[in-house]
């Protein structure tokens, strides 16, 4: 019994050790260097570590080179305008691919993204690249631009 006990106590400690939330994800997956800086200067990252569940369209590094580089170093230097639009990458709950359909999504910030499905899912004009990548706290939908609130 006690055996048992303490195999299933190495189990859960092993899958707790494997368990990523959704930034640690992000960093782990090497494409996301700027998306993490940003959460990090927003003052984000503890929030996107906590239980969630979220879902986020996360930008690429790639994405955010499409962004001019004056706007982009204007927007990481003003952490209120930063904090709005990362928070606009954000959904509240869990939404798998599967479960996309086409139309108007509530987002943290308060806004609201414009889903399409017409020749491959779309969130405002950024393309989804790469779906379902699942954290412990929710999931990532890898997208190809950066996305603006209105």
């Amino acid at each position: 019994m006690r055996k048992a006990i303490l195999a299933t106590a190495i189990a859960f400690t092993a899958l707790s050790a494997q368990a990523k939330d959704i930034v640690d994800t992000a960093v782990g997956a090497g494409e996301f260097k700027t998306l993490a800086a940003a959460l990090e200067k927003a003052g984000l990252v503890q929030t996107l570590k906590g239980p969630g569940p979220f879902t986020v369209f996360a930008p690429t590094d790639a994405a955010f080179a499409k962004v001019p580089k004056a706007q982009l170093d204007a927007l990481l230097a003003d952490k209120e305008k930063l904090t709005s639009v990362l928070t606009y990458h954000v959904v509240p709950g869990q939404v798998m691919a599967q479960d996309v359909k086409a139309g108007k999504v509530k987002t943290v910030q308060g806004g609201e993204l414009t889903v399409s499905t017409g020749g491959g899912v779309k969130v405002d004009a950024a393309n989804v690249v790469k779906t379902d990548i699942v954290a412990d706290n929710g999931v990532i939908h890898v997208i190809d631009s950066v996305v603006l609130p209105k």
